[in-house]
Order: structure tokens, then sequence, then C-alpha cells
């Protein structure tokens, strides 16, 4: 369709619907409003829109000293309320709002001498919406007969701290006031401000990047050249609020023993080792340090295991007693759902479905959430009722916390509900996030909205009724606050088609925005327009942070989204971005990243090219047009420059990345080729490094974990059987030497989700090592069966949920697609020792027991010597030169504990110990020593010293 003269695209009408679309603003200056249409146009529908001011135009500039006079006039408009008038200085970004006003005239007096202005003003309604802006109109108060003065000298950056950037420089002579430039995001210098000082402190900052600064002299005769530029420092590193999780410790009975192992946590320190008990005796002669984990080939399964941390020789118990497994596997009963009918009459039964994991009810351990499919689930572009979708929390022995029934207004399919399970405002217990509707029935029993209504078309699509967003306690299932969702479905059409295919296509993800609390995020929409929109939650009420909505940023961002959305700290100034496919999000709302690449169905983002600074990109693509012949492309994930890509004739369903092949460098990342089945066993397996195809036979595209003992990753996917639709999940070795796969474990009893997708409920580092646990539905749905590794491995990393990108990948591990988790660092042969991560528990750390010693009484007679007792400190030697040892020693003072050590109990050994306080007034004190261990105290004798 074109409209006076200006091609507006199409709009497209599936069989037997129509559609329509908003094009604004038109501008009509004759009269009549010219449209040429191809296809089918059956109505008009015109909107007179706010009229916007014209003939902006500036009379005479006056200039008094530092005192200028810029007067305004333009045409009126008609029908409005009043006007807004803008300036941008030149070299500025934005336009800022100088004046309101109800007349057609303005004066701004408020303008600097030598600057050129641009002016534009929009007409404004009762309510305040502006009008479209009229001309721009160049304005400048330079005296073009005065010399410009020279640009500063000595600008320095002067002190950093988290939002302040202090600078300084020599003043310049004749200086009316000077202009402060920020290198923005396009790598050119902007204006940032104006200050009359040789001084400038920058808080609109976040110290964890590097900022550009320059500065310009302005007098009558303009500005200046820049300065020369000077860089503050990154100083800032910022801690993530994070849940604190014990050390899940896990004993599993296989063919050659009981395998134990259990969490390094993310603030264990890095020397931290461990000794392990059976049946309250100890089992390691020596600390266990190149692992967190033990085989005990003697160990049974009515043993009773302990693990115990080792510090200085000084040991503390780091878990509670814990038995083995039955086998290598747990089960979770579940409360499986009733079978039900349609509404037209059609039976149908539920599945388990996707989970997920947080500490609901701030214990300290994690509960399951699980989404219930019906048999009748239907993708989007297939009509047909479907039973409601169910969502429910467990604590690990089965026990239902609650159930939110979503009610028939929320169709069920893979696209239709993605809930986020998260602690977004901190205090120790995660909430439950997701899109509701008219009908839905929270934890607590209460309904949502109106209960009657029932906005199912004839062909079970929802088209109509109103949408939301609901934040459930994550303890009790009640529902805490719900809004409007964003955006709404508007006009179903304008989304791509008429029946429901394309609007309701929803995401979710979770994200650290500003590197420190997490934020929510939702979206609708990525065939065509997309709407990300990222919400905070402070435990009374949703706050609305951004939106981002293709209709706004540009077409060309239209159908750049896949079938999930990740979330990555793409470049390095540790607040989160929007991975969404062919397109990366800023932090702030705005598009980093755009290829152009289009919609695609898989995508994994990690360190998977270690010699590469930063993170990669390795997606598959769909749409051959739009991504040139490429089923593939690995990229730069914080600029998207492609570095190697897989070629492609048709849409390419399936691509992995991890690193299964140790004789390359880095990671290998395949996609499916031939005649790109789901299970295509061709295509090209590539080197990330290189770009080298290492193999044309591939192993399984499907997921990816990390299972035996070494440092490579394993191949995860199901035996599928077309006959009855179903898979058992399986995982298996890559057999780098032979191209085929090894099965390493079989889930038997237990079938996959998401059809051919072969994806486990839920895969994630939940207990034991680093290594991950796979949670699989049972064949009847009964329970949820989480299978742990037996394999013991030499290597020792903290537990993968310490990791914020990791840890955010289990929470939209469920979202459409789903995907394999993956951390901010390079996992694979050859790795280097990640750094410690930044976090900020909701929880202190509980109080530790220390183990008991070889001691079998109360601890032996306390010798006591005073070494020092002069200048304020007293310090005294302590002995148990016979019995029993102490496990601490206290220093009192005038009967109060004045100082404690903790010591190593070696009885029968003599045991000496050194105390000492300062900051003791002279005079006269009673000084003893307290013993203490598991039996009981022993007192030493008092002492009177004189303190001189």
């Amino acid at each position: 369709m074109t409209i006076e003269g200006v091609d507006h695209g199409s709009s497209n009408a599936g069989r037997g619907g129509t559609s329509s679309k908003v094009v604004q603003p038109v501008v009509v200056t004759d009269g009549s409003i010219d449209v040429v249409a191809a296809g089918w146009l059956n109505g008009l529908e015109i909107t007179s829109l706010l009229y916007a001011p014209t003939s902006l135009t500036a009379g005479d500039v006056t200039i008094d000293g530092s005192d200028v006079s810029v007067p305004l006039a333009w045409e009126p408009a008609r029908d409005v309320a009043g006007y807004r008038v803008y300036r941008r200085a030149e070299g500025a970004a934005e336009p800022a709002a100088v004046a309101d006003v109800t007349e057609a005239s303005y004066v701004d007096t408020s303008a600097d001498i030598g600057v050129r202005y641009t002016y534009t003003v929009v007409a404004l309604d009762a309510a305040g919406d502006e009008s479209v802006a009229s001309n721009e109109l160049e304005v400048s108060t330079v005296d073009d007969d005065v010399p410009t003065a020279p640009a500063p000298s000595g600008l320095t950056v002067t002190d950093v701290a988290k939002h302040e950037v202090a600078l300084s420089w020599e003043p310049v002579d004749g200086a009316l006031f000077y202009q402060v430039y920020r290198t923005g995001r396009s790598g050119e210098p902007v204006l940032l401000d104006r200050t009359t000082d040789a001084a400038y402190v920058d808080t609109d900052v976040l110290t964890t990047v590097e900022y550009t600064y320059a500065v310009a002299t302005v007098n009558a005769g303009g500005a200046s050249a820049l300065s020369d530029a000077v860089v503050s420092d990154a100083v800032t590193k910022l801690s993530r609020q994070a849940e604190r999780i014990g050390r899940q410790p896990v004993a599993a009975s296989g063919a050659d023993g009981v395998h134990v192992s259990w969490r390094m946590l993310g603030d264990d320190p890095e020397d931290v080792v461990f000794h392990l008990y059976r049946d309250g005796r100890r089992l390691t002669e020596e600390p266990v340090t190149g692992s967190t984990g033990f085989l005990d080939a003697d160990g049974t399964t009515d043993a009773t295991y302990r693990v115990a941390t080792v510090a200085d020789g000084i040991e503390h118990w780091a878990t509670d007693e814990f038995t083995p497994w039955d086998g290598q596997t747990l089960d979770i009963p579940l409360d499986k759902p009733a079978d039900a009918y349609t509404k037209d009459g059609q039976p149908y039964t539920y599945a388990a479905n996707d989970a997920s994991v947080a500490d609901l009810d701030g214990d300290g351990e994690y509960e399951y959430v699980v989404k219930w499919y019906p048999s009748n689930a239907k993708d989007n572009s297939r009509s047909g009722y479907t039973g409601n979708t169910y969502v429910d929390a467990y604590e690990l022995d089965g026990t239902r916390l609650w159930r939110i029934d979503l009610g028939h207004n929320v169709r069920s399919g893979a696209h239709y509900t993605q809930f986020q399970v998260f602690d977004y405002d901190g205090d120790g217990r995660a909430e439950v996030a997701m899109k509701t509707a008219d009908g839905t029935t929270d934890g607590a029993g209460t309904v949502i909205g109106d209960a009657r209504a029932d906005f199912r078309t004839s062909g079970g699509y929802v088209l109509s009724g109103p949408e939301f967003l609901t934040v459930f306690d994550g303890a009790t299932g009640a529902a805490l606050d719900t809004i409007d969702y964003v955006p709404p479905r508007g006009d179903v059409g304008a989304w791509g088609d008429t029946y429901g295919n394309r609007v309701d296509r929803f995401l979710a993800t979770t994200a650290y925005l500003d590197g420190e609390a997490p934020s929510m995020v939702f979206s609708r929409g990525y065939y065509t327009r997309a709407v990300i929109a990222a919400f905070d939650w402070d435990g009374a009420e949703l706050s609305q942070r951004w939106v981002f909505d293709t209709d706004v940023a540009g077409d060309e961002y239209r159908g750049q989204g896949n079938h999930d959305m990740q979330t990555a700290d793409v470049d390095g100034d540790q607040k989160d971005e929007i991975v969404f496919g062919s397109m990366t999000i800023d932090d702030d709302g705005q598009v980093l990243v755009g290829t152009g690449l289009g919609h695609g169905d898989a995508m994994h983002v990690s360190d998977f090219d270690p010699a590469r600074p930063g993170l990669e990109q390795f997606a598959a693509h769909e749409d051959m047009g739009r991504s040139g012949d490429v089923g593939a492309t690995f990229r730069d994930a914080a600029t998207g420059e492609t570095l190697w890509s897989i070629p492609a004739e048709r849409d390419t369903g399936r691509a992995a990345m991890g690193d299964i092949d140790p004789r390359y460098a880095g990671a290998e990342g395949w996609a499916v080729g031939g005649d790109a089945a789901w299970n295509s066993p061709v295509g090209q397996l590539v080197s990330s490094s290189t770009g080298e195809v290492v193999s044309e036979r591939i192993p399984a595209a499907n997921f990816l974990t990390f299972w035996d003992g070494d440092l490579l990753a394993e191949i995860g996917n199901h035996d599928w059987d077309a006959d009855t639709s179903t898979g058992v999940p399986t995982i298996a070795k890559w057999d780098h030497e032979n191209d085929t796969e090894v099965e390493l474990y079989r889930a038997e009893g237990t079938l996959s989700n998401n059809s051919t997708k072969g994806t486990p409920a839920l895969q994630a580092d939940l207990f034991g090592d680093w290594r991950e646990e796979l949670i699989t539905r049972t064949e009847d749905s009964t329970a949820l069966r989480v299978a742990t590794t037996v394999i013991p491995t030499e290597h020792r990393l903290r537990t993968l949920m310490s990791d914020s990108q990791y840890r955010l990948a289990v929470a939209w591990q469920n979202t459409g697609y789903n995907q394999p988790p993956h951390t901010s660092y390079f996992i694979g042969d050859g790795m280097a020792s990640p750094a410690a991560p930044r976090l900020a528990y909701t929880r202190e750390a509980t109080d530790v027991e220390r183990v008991p010693g070889p001691a079998e009484g109360v601890p032996g007679r306390v010798s006591l010597d005073v070494e020092d007792a002069e200048d304020g400190r007293i310090r005294v030697e302590a002995r148990i030169a016979r019995g029993d040892n102490a496990q601490r020693m206290s220093l009192v003072v005038d009967g109060e504990v004045v100082r404690t050590v903790e010591l190593v109990d070696d009885t029968p050994e003599e045991q000496e110990a050194t105390l000492e306080v300062t900051g003791v007034q002279a005079g006269t004190h009673d000084v003893a020593v307290v013993a203490v261990n598991q039996h009981g105290v022993t007192e030493s004798a008092v002492e009177r010293v004189r303190l001189r």
C-alpha cells in the first residue's frame, strides 16, 4: 500500500480472515489523500492526529555581554492546548525541552553565547501528548569576528567512584564556560554537559567500564577544538544478589561402589579441602584436594556419610548426614492432574513437562516447579481446544506446596506459558512469574480477573480478553501482584497473521540489568514485530524498567528473534544483555547488536573460544533469504561479527556447541545438514578457534551435558520412537576418532519432553560436584526422576550454579525451545581456572560445627604462663601437658573472654597455645584460660597480673 506517494509495506490476512494496519503519521497538504493498494482493500479509517506546528523561524539574535536572546515564531496549529520548544546544542545526542508555551512564539533567553543550536517545536494536547516535530531550525549564537579560545590542557581524571568520575583541567583565559564530552555508544564524543569551572564531576556513570572524556573551551567565537582525551579506570566490581544453597551432597551407588560428591561453593576459599566420613569414621587419610568427590569402594546402601572442610588442620562439618540414593536416581513424587474433557467433549490426559528450581521457602534447599502439559497441547499454528496448563511446586520428598491453574483463557503449548522462578526482591525466597488471564486460579485458590470469562474462539484460540503478568509467592503460590501484560495483543493481524499464530509467541528470561539485582523479562513476537519488556519486583509491586519495541526501534529489527531468549553479559560491563537470537538488547533496552540474520530455532552463548576476548554466540538460522544461505553462524557476542559460518540451503533447525574434541582448542560447533532433519547424522562439525571443518559426521544436536569425569561435554539426546512419539533420554560420549556416539547413560523408565526436541524436564548442577543432573518424567508422570553421575572425576570446579550466567540459564531453560545452560567461562580441555564469582548472598552462612576430635574426655589440666604484661598488652602461653586436648582455648581477663583461638585436637600429644590481648588498662587483673572440647570445659588456675 502506497499513501501520498510513500510505500507503507503490506498487510496480509489468512484464508477467511481480515487484517488491519495502522499507518501514521500521514502528512496531507492538499486536502485529499491518495491511496494505491494492490490486492483486496476493504476499507479505510482516517483519524485526524494532532496537528504539528509549521514554519518555525527565528528573528534577530541579540547578544549583550553573556546574555543571549533568540526570538522564535511559528505557524499555529489547530485544536492544540499549547506547544513545547526543544533545543539541541551542536554535539549533543538528544534535544532538551526548554519551555512550554500557549502562544505561537517564544523568546529563548537561556541559550549560551558561542554555541550552534537546532530548535524544533511540537504541539501539545490537553493530556500533554506531543505531535510530530516542526521543521528543524538552526540558530547560531557565535560571533564570527571573535577568534575561538584554545582547547583546554592538562585534562586529568582526579577521582573515580562507583557512580562518579571527577575531572579537572587548566583554566583558559577568556573562557565563558567549558563543554564536557564523553564518548558515546557510537564511539564518537557526545556533548555531556557545560560547566563554568575548570572541573567537572560526571555522576551519570557506572564505573564497571572505562569512560573517555574530552573538553572544549567556549567563548563568543564558539567552541574550541577538543582537548586531548583522558580515560577513567574501571574500578567498580559489582556483586550479584544470589541464593544461598548448601553443598547438596549426594551418594549414589554404582558398579564400583558408592560415589560420593558435594559442592565447592561460590564463596569457598580457593584452598578449601575436605574430609569424608562414613558411619562416624573418617574415610579419607588425606584431605580431598583435586575434586569434590570420593569413590567409596566398600560403601553400602546402608551407610551414612558426612563431609567436613579442613583449614589449618581444623575440621568443621560442611554437611548434615546423608545416605545413598537407590542406585544413581532419586524420584520426586508428583500429584498428577486428573484426566478431563475439552469444551467440545474430547478427552485428554496430563504429562509433566518443563521444570525449574529455586529456594521457594527460604530453607536453603531447592524446591521444584513443574509445568503440566495436557495431551492436546497445541503449537500456535494448529487449531483446537486444549486443556488447562497447571504449574505445581514440590519439595524434594514430593510434598506439594501449591498448584496454579492458568485457566482456559491461557492456551496450552510450547509457546504460551514461559515461567520464571527466581528470588527477585532478595528476601531469600524465590517468586514465580508468568503470563495469566481471566480465570487463572492462584495457589491459595483466589481467581484472577473474571472467573466466568471465556474468550476461546471456535478454533480454540484466545484472541481477545485481558492478559496479565502475575508474580506469585513461591512458598504459597498466592498471587502477589498482577499488571497488564506488555505489550497487549492489539490487532492480531498486525503481528503477521489473523488466526493467532504469530501474535502469541511468548518468551521469558531473568537478567541482572543493573549488574546487582535480578529483573524479569517477558516478550511477545519474533517472526515480525517483537516487544521485550523488563520489570522489577520489590516485594510489594511490579514496576516497569523499560520496553523495547521494533515498531519504535525500526523495521530492520523485525523478525530477528529465536524460539528462546537468553541472558549474558556480552559487552563485559558487568550488566546483562538480552540475547534474542539475531539481535541483542543492551541492559538499558536499546539495541546493542543487530545482525539481520533472521529467526532461528537454537543458539548457545559462552566463552567458546577462550583465546578470543569476551563471549561468542553460535546460532542456527531458518530463513535462508535473510541469512544468505547460511545455516549457522559463530559470532562475536558483543559486536555480532560473524567469525565463521556453516552453509545451508534450507531451514537449519538444530545446532549445538561444546568442547567435544580435545584435538582442537576451544569448543566445537555443529549443525544438522543433508536433509536438515532433526536427527541428521551429517552436517559440519567446526572448530571454534580456527573455523576448520573437523568432520562432516556430527553427533545429535539437541542438548549438551557434563556427565563423565573429563572436562569435555557429553551429548544429550533421546532414543525416539516415531510410532509412539516418545523418546527415552540418553547421554553419550562423542568418539572423535571414529566420529560416533558412545552411550554412557540411558534414563530407562522415563521419557523426554517436547517431541523430537528430546529435552529433559530440567538439566542443571543440582547435587554433588560440578557435573549436571538430568531430571526427566517417569513414563506415567507420577514422578520426576533425578539422575546423577557415578563416574569419578579428577577435576574441581565451583558449583556451576554459582556462575550467574549458568544460574540464569537454568531459570530460562523452560522457555520456548529449551536450550542447555552454559557458563560465562569456557569449560573444556585445557581450560583455565575460572575466577571466583562475586556474589551477595541473600542469607548469612549458618554457623558451622567442629568435627569432634580424638579426645575421649574433657581437656586435661591447663597450665598458664604469663609471658608479657606491659604497654596495655597481656600475652600468655597455655599448655595441656597430659590428658585430652582442647578444640579451642579462650583467654579470660577479669571474668570476660577477650580472645579465643581454635586448636587442632591431637590427643594424646601435648598441646600449646599463645593468646594475646591489647588495649588493657594499667592496674591489677585476674587472668585465666578456659579449654573446651566436645566433652566439656577445663579452666586453668587464676593468676593475678599487674599491668604497668
